[in-house]
C-alpha cells in the first residue's frame, strides 16, 4: 500500500472525511486538488479495480431511520462456507459478512425494516442454508465511523 501516490492518498482522505455533497463530487475534489475532473475520476477508478476502494456511498443510521440491525453469528462447516457465504449474502439487507476464527465462524450484519422481518430472514437463511444463526442486537452504539488517514502511511 506504500506504493500510493501522494495525490492518491490525498483523494482518498477527502473522500473519506470530506466527500462534497454536490452534483459534481469530483469536480469538487479536483478543485480542492488544482487536478481535473477526468484524472481524479480515473484515479478513483483505478483505485477500485485494484480493490483498494470497494465502495464508494453513503452510511445511513439504520435505527434513527426505523430499522432494525443486528449483529448474527453462525457455525459453518468448512467445505461448506462458499455456499453458505452465498446464500446470506443474497439478502438484501446483509452487510459485512466475514470468517472469523471461532466457533461460530461466520458473522454478518442483518438491518430489515423490523425486528419481526429481520426474524423472518434469520428463520430463513437457517432453512435456506441448513445452518443455526443466533442476533445479537446492540444494546448501546459507541462508535460507527472508520477513517483511516492516508498520510500517515510514511510512518510505516
Amino acid at each position: 500500500m506504500n506504493a500510493l501516490s501522494r495525490t492518491d492518498r490525498e483523494i482518498l482522505n477527502i473522500l473519506q472525511a470530506d466527500f462534497p455533497l454536490t452534483t459534481r463530487p469530483y469536480h469538487d475534489v479536483a478543485e480542492k486538488m488544482n487536478l481535473d475532473e477526468e484524472e481524479v475520476i480515473a484515479r478513483i477508478q483505478a483505485m477500485k479495480n485494484s480493490g483498494l476502494i470497494r465502495r464508494i456511498g453513503g452510511v445511513m443510521d439504520a435505527r434513527s431511520l426505523g430499522f432494525y440491525s443486528t449483529l448474527c453469528a453462525c457455525k459453518v462447516p468448512e467445505q461448506r462456507i462458499d455456499e453458505v457465504a452465498g446464500i446470506i449474502n443474497r439478502q438484501k439487507g446483509v452487510t459485512h459478512n466475514y470468517i472469523r476464527d471461532h466457533e461460530y465462524n461466520m458473522w454478518f450484519t442483518l438491518t430489515a425494516p423490523s425486528q419481526d422481518k429481520a426474524m423472518q430472514i434469520m428463520q430463513s437463511l437457517q432453512s435456506d442454508a441448513g445452518i443455526e444463526v443466533i442476533s445479537m442486537p446492540a444494546k448501546q452504539v459507541y462508535k460507527i465511523k472508520v477513517s483511516f488517514e492516508m498520510s500517515d502511511l510514511n510512518a510505516l
